[in-house]
C-alpha cells in the first residue's frame, strides 16, 4: 500500500477528531456558555445535518478541482472552523464554527477515499479505504476521551485549538506528500443526477442509512444501556467503551483486507448479519462486566467492518463518478447518525433502554434485504457509456 494513504489518514483524524470531539466537551460548552447539557448537544446534530446536505453538493460543484487542491482547501476550512470556536464568545458563533468545519470534513473525507483508491493497485483498494477510515476510528477511540479529559483543564477554547492544531498540521502533510491527482473526467450535469438516481446505487445509500442506525442508536445510549444490564459505571464504562474502539479499529482493517480477497458482497453480509445476531443477544449476554466486555469488542469489530466494502462497492458501480457517489455516501452515513438519536430516544422513551438492540435488529435485518435487491443482475444500460453493465455480483468481487 502507498506510504502516501498514512498522510490521507492523517488528514481523516484530523476531520474526524472535529466531528467527534463535541461529545467530549458538552459538560464544558454547557457550563462555559450557560446553557443546557441538550442544548449544547445540538451543535453535533448542526454538524451532523451540514455534512449530509453540503457533501453530494460541494461534490458536484468542486468535480473538476485537481484532487490534493481540494483536499488542502478542505482542511484549511476544517482549521478556519475550529479557530473559530477557540475564539467564539457566543453559543450562536458556536454552532456557526461547527457548521464551517462540517463543510471542510463534507469535502475532505469522499475525496481523501477516491485519492486513495487512485494511489494504490485495485488489488489493495479495500486496504486504501479502510486506512482512511482508519483514521476517522482512530478520531472516535481518542477524540471523545482526550476532549473530555482536557476540557477541564483547557476549557473547550483550548480543546477546540488543540483540534486546529491537528487540521493544520494535516494540511501541511497533505500539502506536502500527497502527489497531485487530477480530477475525474469531466461529466455532465444530467449524468451525475442519472448516477445519483440509479436504482443500485439508492439501494445501496439505504443499506448505509440503515445499517448506520443500527449500530448507532444502540451507541447513542450505550452507558445507560451498560448500567441496566452489566451494572456498569464510571470507569468500567470507559473500558468498555475503549474495548469496543479497539474492536472498531480492527474490523476496520479486516474488513478493507476481506474486502481485497473476496470483494465487497460477503463482508458486507457477513458485518450486518452479525450485527443482527449481536444486538438480539446483546441484552441477555452482557450481563456482567466481563461478558460485556467481549460483546462491545465484536460488536464494534463487525460494525467498522461495513465501511471499507460499502465504499469499494460504490466505488465499482460508477468509477468515472466515485466522488459524487462517495460523498452521497457520505450524506447516508450522517443521515443515519441523526436518525439514530430520534428513534433511539423514542425507544428508549416506549420500551426502555433494553430493549433498544433488539429494535436496531430489525433495522440491520432491512439493510440486508436492501442488499440482497441491490446485488440483482442489473441488466439495463450503463448510465456512464451506454454499454451493458457487467452483473453486479461480478462487479461486487472486485
Amino acid at each position: 500500500m502507498s506510504p502516501r494513504t498514512y498522510l490521507l489518514a492523517l488528514g481523516a483524524f484530523a476531520v474526524g477528531t472535529s466531528g467527534y470531539i463535541v461529545s467530549g466537551v458538552l459538560p464544558a460548552v454547557s457550563r462555559e456558555l450557560h446553557v443546557s447539557i441538550s442544548t449544547a448537544g445540538q451543535l453535533g446534530t448542526a454538524f451532523a445535518i451540514a455534512y449530509a446536505i453540503a457533501s453530494p453538493l460541494l461534490a458536484a460543484v468542486t468535480g473538476r478541482w485537481e484532487r490534493r487542491r481540494l483536499l488542502v482547501v478542505a482542511l484549511g476550512i476544517s482549521t478556519l472552523g475550529n479557530a473559530l470556536a477557540v475564539v467564539a464568545p457566543t453559543y450562536e458563533v458556536l454552532l456557526a464554527s461547527r457548521i464551517i468545519a462540517a463543510l471542510g470534513a463534507a469535502v475532505y473525507t469522499p475525496a481523501a477515499t477516491a485519492v486513495a483508491t487512485v494511489l494504490n493497485p485495485p488489488e489493495r483498494r479495500g486496504r486504501a479505504v479502510a486506512m482512511v477510515f482508519g483514521g476517522l476510528t482512530f478520531a472516535l477511540i481518542v477524540g471523545v476521551p482526550v476532549g473530555n479529559l482536557l476540557s477541564e483543564p483547557l476549557g473547550y477554547h483550548g480543546v477546540f485549538a488543540l483540534v486546529a492544531g491537528v487540521s493544520l498540521l494535516g494540511l501541511v502533510v497533505v500539502r506536502a506528500g500527497v502527489p497531485t491527482v487530477e480530477a475525474p473526467p469531466a461529466v455532465g450535469l444530467r449524468d451525475r443526477f442519472a448516477v445519483a438516481a440509479d436504482r443500485r446505487v439508492l439501494l445501496l445509500l439505504g443499506v448505509t442509512v440503515l445499517g448506520v442506525l443500527s449500530a448507532m442508536a444502540p451507541f447513542t445510549y450505550i452507558a445507560p444501556f451498560l448500567s441496566a444490564s452489566a451494572g456498569a459505571h464510571g470507569l468500567a464504562v470507559s473500558l468498555l467503551l475503549l474495548g469496543y474502539g479497539l474492536g472498531a479499529t480492527i474490523g476496520n482493517s479486516l474488513g478493507g483486507r476481506a474486502t481485497d480477497r473476496f470483494g465487497s458482497a460477503l463482508p458486507l453480509f457477513t458485518s450486518l448479519g452479525a450485527a443482527i445476531v449481536l444486538l438480539v443477544t446483546l441484552p441477555l449476554v452482557a450481563v456482567n462486566v466481563p461478558a460485556a466486555a467481549v460483546v462491545m469488542f465484536v460488536w464494534g469489530m463487525f460494525t467498522w467492518a461495513f465501511n471499507p466494502p460499502m465504499q469499494n462497492m460504490l466505488i465499482g458501480l460508477s468509477p468515472r463518478n466515485s466522488g459524487l457517489v462517495l460523498s452521497l455516501n457520505a450524506s447516508a452515513i450522517y443521515l443515519g447518525v441523526g436518525l439514530s438519536g430520534l428513534s433511539g430516544g423514542a425507544v428508549v422513551s416506549l420500551a426502555g433502554v433494553t430493549a433498544l438492540p433488539p429494535v436496531a435488529a430489525v433495522a440491520a435485518l432491512v439493510a440486508t434485504g436492501l442488499l440482497v435487491l441491490a446485488l440483482r443482475p442489473e441488466r439495463e444500460p450503463a448510465v456512464e457509456d451506454g454499454r451493458e453493465d457487467r452483473e453486479v455480483p461480478e462487479l461486487a468481487r472486485r
